[in-house]
């Protein structure tokens, strides 16, 4: 079990208590919490007995009262103590398979887990699902979940996923409704496989399970240069990628006429295929799946368009980003002649693979050489490096493009208002 402490928060009641960093919570009142959200339940309760391991490897009882709704203020090492679930599935498209080989060993986990789908959006297939977790995600009302869906049609999901128990789709999603449990759905569309009339099909069952059904996010299938697997896929060009948008479309006017929501949505990939604006903001309703990139490229645009305008700043910026939104970065920017957007073409996984997110260290400080030329400051994509930490997926550190490209500022950018104030020259 791994329940490390990793940091306490101050006046909390984790340092009232004297917890440390790297303390172990062993059990609390006798049970041994199975993740954060097992220890959640455990102490809401008045009356609290944990049973701390210390880094020493020391144990200690401690006994204490809290009230019924006061929070630990403690974060772990891992959101599931007794082990991330992992994936079952060799999916024909699974990204993992597709990473560089000696990369670091956690972007080789392929997690299907439940309970980092409820509580970070994690998308899940389903397929290892027991009776008991059932039973656990309707006792504790996990809700909503993020399904893997792919397609509708059991053989098919069957053969994408390549494990028989895909096949269940519909039982189990029965099951999640019988648990009173909302999901999103996403589907990872390739061409000549699950696209075209599979794609209608899918979308129709998927419509059929509302309200429980939340959404319906289609995403292009991505390859990368290391993808060893014989199984065929084949990805959309400008063309297909046009007769993608025009067949959900017409799902997106009729449920947005009966609903007016539009409940099916495309990932932006296939505007940026297919040279077409996208949506207005209002075809994204509440942007349910932005981190799926639903939706990233249209509230980018509208967050810059709502920032206040005071005026062109001085200084010479770079704009590091993939090769897909370097347009819409060049029309946003194009009455501010010191800014110049550098485009950068991923040579690490691949040069079709063109998301800002997945750009590597190494490729963006070929970029900037390339580029040459005295910046102030250099704006790289925030989704880049690795959530909370400082560090590209080929493990170069943002310390070393600073060292690099001193004195020039780099600047992590989340969003589109952040983005419009650095290069304005305003905070």
């Amino acid at each position: 079990m791994n329940s490390t402490i990793t940091k306490i928060a101050a006046g909390s009641l984790a340092e009232e208590l004297e917890l440390t960093a790297g303390d172990k919570i062993l059990q609390v009142n006798g049970r041994a919490p199975l993740d954060i959200i097992d220890l959640s339940f455990q102490l809401a309760e008045e009356e609290i007995e944990l049973l701390i391991e210390h880094a020493d490897g020391q144990r200690e009882i401690i006994a204490f009262e809290k009230d019924v709704d006061e929070e630990l203020g403690a974060e772990f090492e891992s959101a599931v103590f007794d082990g991330v679930r992992r994936c079952k599935n060799h999916c024909v498209f699974c990204f993992v398979d597709m990473i560089a080989p000696n990369m670091r060993r956690t972007l080789s986990i392929k997690d299907d887990d439940y309970r980092l789908s409820f509580l970070f959006g994690n998308f899940i297939t389903l397929t290892n699902l027991t009776a008991k977790d059932f039973r656990r995600i309707k006792k504790f009302h996990l809700s909503p979940l993020f399904v893997s869906i792919h397609s509708m049609n059991p053989d098919l999901r069957a053969k994408i996923l390549r494990t028989p128990q895909a096949a269940q789709i519909n039982r189990q999603l029965d099951e999640l409704e019988r648990a009173g449990v909302e999901y999103h759905t996403q589907v990872v569309l390739c061409k000549d496989l699950n696209d075209g009339a599979e794609l209608d099909f899918t979308i129709t069952e998927i419509l059929k399970r509302r309200p429980h059904a939340q959404s319906l996010a289609i995403v292009p299938v991505g390859v990368t240069r290391y993808r060893r697997d014989k199984f065929p896929l084949n990805q959309f060009d400008k063309d297909s990628a046009a007769t993608v948008i025009a067949q959900v479309e017409r799902f997106q006017q009729q449920i947005r006429a009966e609903s007016g929501r539009t409940f099916v949505y495309l990932g932006d990939e296939f505007y940026f295929l297919a040279e077409r604006d996208f949506p207005p903001v209002e075809y994204y309703d509440d942007f349910p799946q932005i981190e799926n990139g639903i939706g990233m490229t249209r509230n980018f645009i509208e967050e810059w368009q709502g920032t206040r305008d005071k005026g062109q700043g001085t200084k010479l910026t770079d704009v590091i980003c993939g090769t897909s939104i370097a347009k819409v970065f060049k029309r946003l920017t194009s009455d501010l002649p010191n800014v110049r957007i550098i485009p950068v073409v991923n040579k690490f996984f691949g040069e079709r693979v063109n998301v800002s997110g997945l750009l590597t260290g190494g490729d963006i400080i070929d970029a900037l050489k390339a580029a040459g030329g005295f910046r102030d400051k250099i704006l790289i994509p925030a989704t880049a490096l690795k959530a909370g930490e400082e560090i590209f997926l080929d493990d170069v550190t943002l310390d070393d493009l600073k060292k690099l490209f001193a004195p020039a500022q780099i600047v992590p950018i989340h969003d589109g208002a952040e983005f419009r104030r650095n290069l304005e020259g305003f905070t």
